[in-house]
């Protein structure tokens, strides 16, 4: 039998080497012609701009490439901020080279790779990028515990988590403070688990958002429970919270929705709670939840406030954000299409002023030195240094013509916008802006910040503080701009005569301003000054109020009511600008 095993073992080898040498072509040289080409390197991780948000000082990366080459790629150099980290060569694939390089000393800071490919024929290419490894967030808030910024990733950076991503969303290519933001796509959303949240009688949210009513309607931040008897329309409202947006004439309206464990609340602001699809600017969205009511903001502004029993979070364990998916999609608030940017998350009710904070920490426009509102009238009555929308009283409109920008304020009967005076006042205060002037009526209010006068409820004329810029009939049919101050006891005329005076017939945009020092207070019409009066300093007592493009409330009794001219770039300082600062403001 062991003859005959070794018979059949020889047999087989003999088989296999005739059939190796006779079945099979031999291998035969290629010629593979000459290197016309350099190297090409396509970087994989980091990329150009990449940031890495982890809260260690150091951290390790794996760095990923590929080098291809027509004929064959002989070196690969890799650098750090110009030191050496590694050089390859003898690749098993000398055409196609895909590397993976772990770097443990990635410290906090801007670095610079260099991979560089070198082909057989001495050429080479380089491919350089530029990241950085940002420091561990440090909440700018008290109570903030949520944070997104939205920097070409999704990680959360107060616990430094990554969320789940649920179909294909990107990023939008600019941003609030930076130049990126979230940018929402069909069947696309992200999710974290609740339990980092430690979620308890009070929350708040914060974030700015810029809408695409494509769909019309769509969840925006979501934490709610799972609806076992709707699994694929889940719509249980009895715990947790619902942001969302749908079609209100063409518009989008934002709705809060809120459970207290048996039943929920609506906060809906109807019209007030409205956005614009049209305009292109970033709104800010806030909410705040607490034992006893849940309140709805809009730049930093309250546009319903509902009455409420406390907030159950029964069985929540999912945040969605940018979808209702999965727990609220029973009348298809599904994947949002809208930008968002700059999310947090506060463990407490915020206040109104709290809000109007974190407005200004992350708002988009800079304000120069002493501004405390700017007002550009694009299709909105928003303070872009506060973010805060005015108040509207009446149907005030927009021009459909601008000095700057896109549009203007345009005058209407009994119309006119309203802030609070908090952040405004100091004690100094100036004021700039272009006017296009309708004599129609012959005399308006055009910013007035003075006190109640209680003596005289239905015309006031309490002038003993706060400020009146106005116009009335002057001389030959023009318009005469007058400015009145209070400082406390008494009040200062400064009414520059003729020099004051403006053609209502010309139809050009001219540049008011106005400056209040503790001894001085100007008027200056296209750069120039038509008045100066000498003052003992401005008094703010009373003065709560700012009206714009009217005297009402506060300076009615001679008749200085709406303003029907055209309003744009207003600006308020802190302080009393130069000459030179007003005409500089004439430029910009």
């Amino acid at each position: 039998m062991k003859n005959i095993r070794h018979l059949l073992m020889a047999l087989i080898a003999l088989a296999l080497f005739t059939r190796c040498d006779q079945g099979i072509d031999p291998i035969t040289p290629v010629d593979p012609g000459a290197d016309a080409s350099a190297p090409t390197v396509t970087m994989k991780y980091p990329l150009d701009g990449t940031k890495i948000k982890v809260n260690d000082k150091v951290v390790s990366i794996d760095i990923e490439f590929e080098a291809t080459d027509d004929i064959e790629v002989a070196n690969i150099k890799v650098t750090m901020d110009g030191t050496q980290i590694a050089n390859l060569s003898n690749f098993m694939d000398y055409r196609r080279v895909l590397a993976n390089i772990p770097y443990d000393n990635v410290t906090t800071g801007s670095h610079e790779l260099n991979v560089t490919a070198t082909d057989t024929d001495g050429k080479s290419t380089s491919s350089i990028v530029n990241f950085e490894k940002q420091p561990p967030y440090i909440p700018l808030f008290d109570n903030e515990i949520f944070y997104m910024a939205f920097d070409s990733d999704y990680t959360e950076l107060i616990s430094v988590t990554k969320p789940t991503v649920v179909g294909d969303p990107g990023f939008a290519g600019e941003g609030v403070n930076s130049d990126n933001s979230y940018a929402g796509a069909s069947d696309s959303y992200l999710t974290f688990p609740t339990a980092g949240l430690n979620l308890g009688n009070e929350l708040s949210a914060v974030f700015w958002y810029k809408v695409n009513p494509v769909p019309d309607r769509a969840g925006i931040l979501v934490i709610g429970p799972k609806d076992e008897a709707n699994p694929d329309a889940q719509n249980n409202r009895s715990s947790g919270f619902r942001l969302f947006r749908e079609n209100a004439g063409g518009n989008q309206r934002i709705k809060l929705n809120v459970g207290n464990g048996t039943a929920d609340t609506w906060v809906d602001g109807g019209a007030a709670a409205d956005l614009n699809p049209a305009s292109t600017e970033w709104v800010n969205i806030a909410f705040t939840i607490s034992g006893t009511k849940a309140i709805v903001y809009i730049n930093g502004q309250v546009v319903k406030e509902s009455d409420f029993t406390g907030i159950s979070w029964a069985d929540c364990d999912i945040l969605s954000i940018m979808s209702g998916a999965p727990r609220f999609t029973g009348w298809n608030h599904k994947s949002d299409l809208s930008y968002m940017d700059e999310l947090r998350f506060f463990n407490k009710a915020l206040t109104q002023a709290e809000i109007q904070n974190v407005i200004g920490v992350t708002n988009p426009y800079t304000p120069a030195d002493g501004e405390t509102l700017y007002m550009d009238f694009d299709e909105d009555y928003a303070n872009m240094v506060s973010g805060a929308n005015a108040t509207q009283v009446g149907s005030p409109g927009f021009a459909g013509e601008a000095k700057k920008g896109a549009n203007a304020y345009a005058g209407a009967t009994d119309s006119y916008l309203t802030f609070p005076t908090t952040g405004l006042l100091g004690e100094s205060f100036s004021a700039t802006m272009w006017y296009k002037l309708n004599a129609d009526p012959d005399r308006a209010g055009i910013l007035v910040i003075g006190p109640p006068d209680p003596d005289n409820p239905d015309a006031m004329n309490n002038r003993t503080s706060g400020f009146r810029f106005f116009r009335e009939k002057g001389a030959d049919d023009n318009q005469r701009f007058k400015l009145n101050v209070g400082n406390g006891t008494a009040d200062t005329w400064v009414d520059g005569g003729t020099a004051a005076d403006v053609d209502p017939t010309t139809g050009d945009w001219i540049h008011l301003a106005f400056t209040i020092s503790p001894t001085k207070a100007i008027v200056y019409i296209n750069g120039e000054p038509v008045k100066e009066s000498d003052i003992t300093g401005i008094d703010w007592t009373g003065c709560d109020l700012l009206s714009i493009m009217s005297g009402v409330p506060r300076f009615t009794q001679w008749g200085h009511k709406s303003d029907l001219s055209y309003l744009d770039e207003l600006h308020f300082y802190n302080k009393a600008l130069t000459p030179e600062e007003i005409q500089a403001s004439m430029a910009n």
